[in-house]
Protein backbone atom coordinates (compact mmCIF):
# COMPACT_ATOMS: atom_id res chain seq x y z
CA UNK A 1 0.00 0.00 0.00
CA UNK A 2 1.21 3.51 -0.85
CA UNK A 3 0.42 5.55 2.25
CA UNK A 4 0.59 9.18 3.31
CA UNK A 5 -0.49 11.21 6.34
CA UNK A 6 -2.41 14.40 5.60
CA UNK A 7 -4.96 16.93 6.73
CA UNK A 8 -8.14 16.85 4.68
CA UNK A 9 -9.32 20.33 3.75
CA UNK A 10 -12.59 21.71 5.10
CA UNK A 11 -15.33 21.60 2.45
CA UNK A 12 -15.50 25.38 2.09
CA UNK A 13 -11.75 25.49 1.34
CA UNK A 14 -12.25 22.79 -1.32
CA UNK A 15 -15.04 24.93 -2.83
CA UNK A 16 -12.82 28.06 -2.88
CA UNK A 17 -9.99 26.20 -4.61
CA UNK A 18 -12.29 24.43 -7.07
CA UNK A 19 -13.81 27.80 -8.09
CA UNK A 20 -10.33 29.32 -8.31
CA UNK A 21 -9.34 26.69 -10.91
CA UNK A 22 -12.10 27.81 -13.27
CA UNK A 23 -10.52 28.66 -16.61
CA UNK A 24 -7.11 27.16 -15.79
CA UNK A 25 -5.36 27.48 -19.18
CA UNK A 26 -2.91 24.60 -18.67
CA UNK A 27 -2.56 21.44 -16.62
CA UNK A 28 -4.85 19.00 -14.86
CA UNK A 29 -6.82 20.34 -11.88
CA UNK A 30 -6.83 18.18 -8.76
CA UNK A 31 -10.37 17.06 -7.90
CA UNK A 32 -11.57 18.85 -4.74
CA UNK A 33 -11.99 15.55 -2.87
CA UNK A 34 -8.25 14.88 -3.40
CA UNK A 35 -7.08 18.24 -2.01
CA UNK A 36 -5.16 17.93 1.24
CA UNK A 37 -2.12 19.13 3.20
CA UNK A 38 0.50 16.37 3.12
CA UNK A 39 2.26 15.86 6.43
CA UNK A 40 4.41 12.92 5.28
CA UNK A 41 4.58 10.61 2.28
CA UNK A 42 5.05 7.11 3.70
CA UNK A 43 5.58 5.24 0.41
CA UNK A 44 4.94 1.51 0.06
CA UNK A 45 4.08 -0.18 3.37
CA UNK A 46 2.97 -3.69 4.22
CA UNK A 47 0.11 -4.38 6.67
CA UNK A 48 2.46 -4.78 9.63
CA UNK A 49 4.14 -1.41 9.04
CA UNK A 50 0.73 0.16 8.40
CA UNK A 51 -0.51 -1.17 11.75
CA UNK A 52 2.59 0.27 13.50
CA UNK A 53 1.99 3.61 11.78
CA UNK A 54 -1.65 3.56 12.85
CA UNK A 55 -0.77 2.91 16.48
CA UNK A 56 1.86 5.65 16.51
CA UNK A 57 -0.34 8.21 14.74
CA UNK A 58 -3.21 7.48 17.13
CA UNK A 59 -0.93 8.43 20.05
CA UNK A 60 -0.13 11.90 18.71
CA UNK A 61 -1.38 14.75 20.90
CA UNK A 62 -0.94 18.44 20.33
CA UNK A 63 -2.31 21.81 19.45
CA UNK A 64 -4.66 21.83 16.49
CA UNK A 65 -3.02 23.72 13.62
CA UNK A 66 -4.58 26.64 11.76
CA UNK A 67 -4.89 26.45 8.00
CA UNK A 68 -4.77 29.74 6.16
CA UNK A 69 -4.47 29.81 2.36
CA UNK A 70 -2.21 32.66 1.34
CA UNK A 71 -1.41 32.93 -2.36
CA UNK A 72 -0.32 30.59 -5.14
CA UNK A 73 2.99 29.08 -6.17
CA UNK A 74 4.58 26.48 -8.42
CA UNK A 75 7.09 23.71 -7.85
CA UNK A 76 9.47 22.93 -10.67
CA UNK A 77 11.25 26.22 -11.41
CA UNK A 78 11.70 26.47 -15.23
CA UNK A 79 9.50 23.42 -15.89
CA UNK A 80 6.57 23.69 -13.46
CA UNK A 81 5.18 20.34 -12.29
CA UNK A 82 2.70 21.51 -9.66
CA UNK A 83 0.48 24.52 -9.01
CA UNK A 84 -0.25 24.93 -5.32
CA UNK A 85 -2.14 27.08 -2.86
CA UNK A 86 0.36 28.21 -0.24
CA UNK A 87 -0.39 27.91 3.45
CA UNK A 88 0.68 30.57 5.91
CA UNK A 89 3.33 29.24 8.28
CA UNK A 90 1.95 27.79 11.53
CA UNK A 91 4.20 26.34 14.27
CA UNK A 92 1.48 23.86 15.31
CA UNK A 93 1.39 22.47 11.75
CA UNK A 94 5.19 22.11 11.70
CA UNK A 95 5.14 20.35 15.10
CA UNK A 96 2.43 17.97 13.89
CA UNK A 97 4.52 17.12 10.83
CA UNK A 98 7.58 16.45 12.99
CA UNK A 99 5.56 14.10 15.20
CA UNK A 100 4.27 12.22 12.14
CA UNK A 101 7.84 11.90 10.82
CA UNK A 102 8.99 10.47 14.20
CA UNK A 103 6.20 7.90 14.07
CA UNK A 104 7.23 6.97 10.51
CA UNK A 105 10.86 6.62 11.57
CA UNK A 106 9.90 4.45 14.55
CA UNK A 107 7.80 2.23 12.24
CA UNK A 108 10.83 1.75 9.98
CA UNK A 109 9.65 3.99 7.15
CA UNK A 110 12.62 5.89 5.70
CA UNK A 111 12.01 9.62 5.31
CA UNK A 112 13.86 12.13 3.19
CA UNK A 113 14.55 15.28 5.13
CA UNK A 114 13.21 18.06 2.98
CA UNK A 115 12.24 21.60 3.78
CA UNK A 116 8.57 21.66 4.68
CA UNK A 117 6.59 23.96 2.40
CA UNK A 118 2.99 23.76 3.65
CA UNK A 119 0.72 23.75 0.61
CA UNK A 120 -2.26 22.22 -1.16
CA UNK A 121 -1.58 20.85 -4.64
CA UNK A 122 -4.36 22.14 -6.89
CA UNK A 123 -3.10 21.27 -10.41
CA UNK A 124 -0.37 19.24 -12.10
CA UNK A 125 1.53 19.99 -15.29
CA UNK A 126 3.36 17.81 -17.80
CA UNK A 127 5.51 18.40 -20.88
CA UNK A 128 6.55 21.93 -19.99
CA UNK A 129 3.00 23.20 -19.49
CA UNK A 130 2.46 25.78 -16.78
CA UNK A 131 4.51 28.49 -18.48
CA UNK A 132 3.72 31.21 -20.94
CA UNK A 133 1.69 34.41 -21.08
CA UNK A 134 -1.78 32.83 -20.62
CA UNK A 135 -0.67 31.02 -17.49
CA UNK A 136 1.11 34.14 -16.20
CA UNK A 137 -2.06 36.21 -16.67
CA UNK A 138 -4.20 33.55 -14.99
CA UNK A 139 -1.83 33.44 -11.99
CA UNK A 140 -1.63 37.24 -11.71
CA UNK A 141 -5.44 37.51 -11.64
CA UNK A 142 -5.56 35.06 -8.70
CA UNK A 143 -2.46 36.15 -6.77
CA UNK A 144 -4.58 37.49 -3.91
CA UNK A 145 -5.97 34.09 -2.89
CA UNK A 146 -6.88 34.13 0.79
CA UNK A 147 -8.95 31.75 2.91
CA UNK A 148 -9.01 31.10 6.63
CA UNK A 149 -7.65 30.91 9.16
CA UNK A 150 -9.46 27.77 10.22
CA UNK A 151 -8.34 25.50 13.02
CA UNK A 152 -8.35 21.80 12.12
CA UNK A 153 -8.36 19.26 14.90
CA UNK A 154 -7.73 16.03 12.99
CA UNK A 155 -5.50 14.40 10.42
CA UNK A 156 -5.70 11.12 8.53
CA UNK A 157 -3.80 8.17 7.11
CA UNK A 158 -4.55 7.70 3.41
CA UNK A 159 -3.87 5.00 0.84
CA UNK A 160 -3.02 6.19 -2.67
CA UNK A 161 -3.91 3.97 -5.62
CA UNK A 162 -2.49 5.10 -8.95
CA UNK A 163 -4.61 4.69 -12.06
CA UNK A 164 -4.98 5.98 -15.60
CA UNK A 165 -7.49 8.61 -14.42
CA UNK A 166 -5.14 9.87 -11.70
CA UNK A 167 -4.66 8.81 -8.10
CA UNK A 168 -7.52 7.67 -5.90
CA UNK A 169 -7.11 8.46 -2.20
CA UNK A 170 -8.83 6.32 0.43
CA UNK A 171 -8.93 7.46 4.04
CA UNK A 172 -7.89 4.50 6.21
CA UNK A 173 -7.93 6.17 9.64
CA UNK A 174 -8.68 9.56 11.15
CA UNK A 175 -6.95 10.89 14.27
CA UNK A 176 -8.24 13.63 16.53
CA UNK A 177 -5.76 16.01 18.13
CA UNK A 178 -8.34 17.10 20.72
CA UNK A 179 -10.17 14.04 21.96
CA UNK A 180 -8.02 10.93 21.97
CA UNK A 181 -10.86 8.56 22.86
CA UNK A 182 -12.28 6.87 19.80
CA UNK A 183 -10.14 8.91 17.43
CA UNK A 184 -8.70 5.96 15.55
CA UNK A 185 -10.94 4.70 12.77
CA UNK A 186 -8.43 2.21 11.26
CA UNK A 187 -10.03 -0.50 9.23
CA UNK A 188 -8.20 -3.74 8.49
CA UNK A 189 -10.50 -4.26 5.53
CA UNK A 190 -9.85 -0.77 4.18
CA UNK A 191 -6.13 -0.91 4.91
Amino acid sequence: MRLFAAIKLPLDAEDVLDALLEGLPEGRPVPPENMHVTLAFLDECNRHVAADLDAGLAAIHGTAPELCLDGLGMFGEGRPRVLYAALRSDPALTRLREKVLRVAHDAGVPQRRERFTPHVTIARFSNGAGRGPRMSSWLAARAGLRWGPRQVSEFSLFRSDLGSGGPVYTELARYSLDDRAGANAWSETGG
